[in-house]
């Protein structure tokens, strides 16, 4: 009977439950920030990627509608227009879904979609983004977001700011933003989203990650600001599939934080290891794009595809126990991160785009309906840092010195396909079908037996 349907619950909580547990939840943090009553605790997302805008969606969905004690909106650059190509693909899905059908039209906001579609006008991503759509993931809809276009606007009394930029963007963005900050008395808590690094040669080699770069950034204290990452998908969580994620920093902040972000079908843990998870976020990157060559260029072999696999974890966890005094604490966290950016992340995509020739390296590491392809610059930053003489490892036949990368054979690989461009993306089979590759177990027990921790690589 019209009317007496129950309402979709998107956060999975029973009916009659939900609002109370919720505002619990939000009453507990609210407290802990020392917000007083009245005034509203502000959450703010600064970039719109996939990832970026369906956290926002999900805080959104759960605490939204408790008006008068969240204020939740997402920052986004204005301008980015939207292609005809995208607009019609765009008003596809939103007439096969009858519920965001509803929604645009109750909100008088249909009309725009068919003029788009028709070529009669041009369309904005902040624009959709108000309406529940990002351009990086347009066939799955997300809740109508609070869009705001002014970066200080946005930011500049927030008590909470979610970085979904790439971590390309992030110390250009918050640069800017930490000039807003400057008569702040308190300090934001940040939560990074971003998977990718950059390398420092001077004075001394080490990685540099998007958290220590907000931190150089912006004035933000280090135990303001933490990571959360794990092995997800946006559209899937954003669809309810069981996900779970780590919220890496200061114990202060990560536990109440842990607790706010909890959801029946997302649940987050956390933990006390900041850099070398958000690192491992980089690093699993840097292997997805070679995964997606290699599933290319082999017709999907899922012999040569188990073949890559292995010679690539193998360098993975080699890598770990230069960067991490425990590295063993990163093999399930890291393990289950790559796996499920091999299956169905965008860096895997790019590759396979490129050895299939759908793509060009020269059309740079920003791909419409993708983003930022991460891996790209984290493939650089890898092989600059693992390149330097001046941290060298004992080679383990040559029994002489030599720099990190020369154990990590599919490492410099990639370099010399998507950096220096000498080789071509079949280069990566020809790096595994070389007869003086060593087995990949005798890289691990080699990584398992030697001294190889460098605390310098992550500025410890």
């Amino acid at each position: 009977m019209v009317g007496t349907a129950e309402v979709e619950n998107h956060n999975g909580y029973p009916n009659g439950s939900v609002n109370g547990v919720l505002e619990e939840k939000l009453d507990e943090l609210r407290r802990f920030l020392g917000k007083a009553e009245g005034d509203p605790l502000r959450i703010v997302g600064v970039g719109a990627g996939a990832w970026g805008s369906v956290f926002v969606a999900l805080l959104q969905d759960s605490y939204g509608h408790f008006r008068d004690k969240v204020s939740i909106r997402i920052w986004r650059r204005p301008g980015r227009q939207v292609d005809r190509a995208t607009a019609e693909h765009l008003f596809e899905v939103i007439n096969s879904r009858e519920d965001v059908l509803r929604r645009l039209i109750r909100r008088c906001s249909y009309l725009k979609y068919v003029e788009a579609r028709l070529g009669d006008r041009t369309l904005n991503a902040d624009e959709i983004l108000k309406d529940g759509f990002c351009l990086n993931m347009i066939d799955t809809p997300i809740c109508p977001l609070k869009v705001v276009t002014n970066l200080q606007e946005a930011v500049w009394d927030a008590d909470i700011v979610v970085n979904g930029l790439p971590s390309t963007e992030t110390r250009e963005v918050f640069e800017e933003i930490g000039r807003f900050w400057k008569e702040r008395i308190a300090a934001p808590v940040i939560i990074s989203l971003a998977k990718g690094i950059e390398a420092e040669l001077e004075p001394v080699p080490r990685i540099v990650t998007p958290t220590q770069m907000i931190h150089q950034a912006a004035g933000v204290p280090m135990e303001n600001i933490l990571y959360l990452g794990g092995p997800n998908i946006a559209s899937e969580i954003y669809n309810k599939e069981y996900a779970n994620a780590r919220i890496c920093g200061a114990e202060k902040w990560r536990k109440p934080l842990a607790k706010f972000l909890r959801q029946p079908h997302f649940i987050v843990w956390d933990n006390g290891d900041l850099v070398t998870h958000e690192v491992m976020g980089g690093l699993k990157n840097v292997y997805a794009i070679g995964a997606g060559m290699v599933a290319a260029l082999t017709n999907e072999s899922a012999t040569s595809k188990s073949v890559y696999f292995a010679h690539c974890t193998s360098e993975m966890i080699f890598i770990t126990h230069l960067l991490s005094e425990q590295p063993e604490k990163l093999a399930g966290p890291l393990l289950a991160d790559t796996y499920v950016t091999l299956l169905k992340g965008r860096n895997a995509w790019y590759g396979q785009m490129l050895a299939k020739g759908a793509l060009s390296l020269d059309m740079g590491d920003s791909i419409k309906g993708k983003g930022m392809i991460q891996g790209v610059s984290a493939v650089k930053a890898f092989y600059e840092l693992l390149g330097q003489s001046s941290i060298s490892v004992l080679h383990p036949e040559e029994k002489k010195p030599v720099a990190p990368v020369e154990l990590c054979p599919i490492l410099k690989t990639l370099y010399s396909i998507l950096i220096t461009r000498d080789f071509p993306s079949k280069a990566i089979l020809q790096a595994l079908r070389d007869e003086t590759m060593h087995d990949p177990r005798e890289r691990i027990e080699m990584a398992q037996s030697h001294a190889f921790y460098i605390p310098s690589l992550l500025g410890q």
